[in-house]
């Protein structure tokens, strides 16, 4: 009887995994967040507003997204542990 899947990294390629999967996540949400910011801002200047209110409107659209990304991200922990 050998005991081969005892030396196979295993642990550490889960881990890896997770790691990768977190960062491919936050990247897509920065994406998500910066794109629905640009059109936002991007709408704002088409209604004829100022380059501060566009970029004020653009910064809180991102943070809206953002704070939205991590709500969810926090109850799906929650409810998955």
């Amino acid at each position: 009887m050998t005991l081969d899947h005892v030396n196979t990294p295993t642990a550490y390629r889960e881990i890896a995994v997770t790691v990768a999967v977190v960062l491919l996540t936050t990247a897509f949400v920065t994406v998500v967040a910066l794109l629905a910011a640009a059109g936002a801002g991007k709408l704002a200047r088409m209604d004829n507003a100022s380059y501060p209110t566009a970029i004020t409107r653009a910064a809180t659209t991102f943070a809206a997204v953002i704070t939205l990304a991590s709500v969810v991200a926090g109850t799906l922990v929650a409810l998955l542990t």
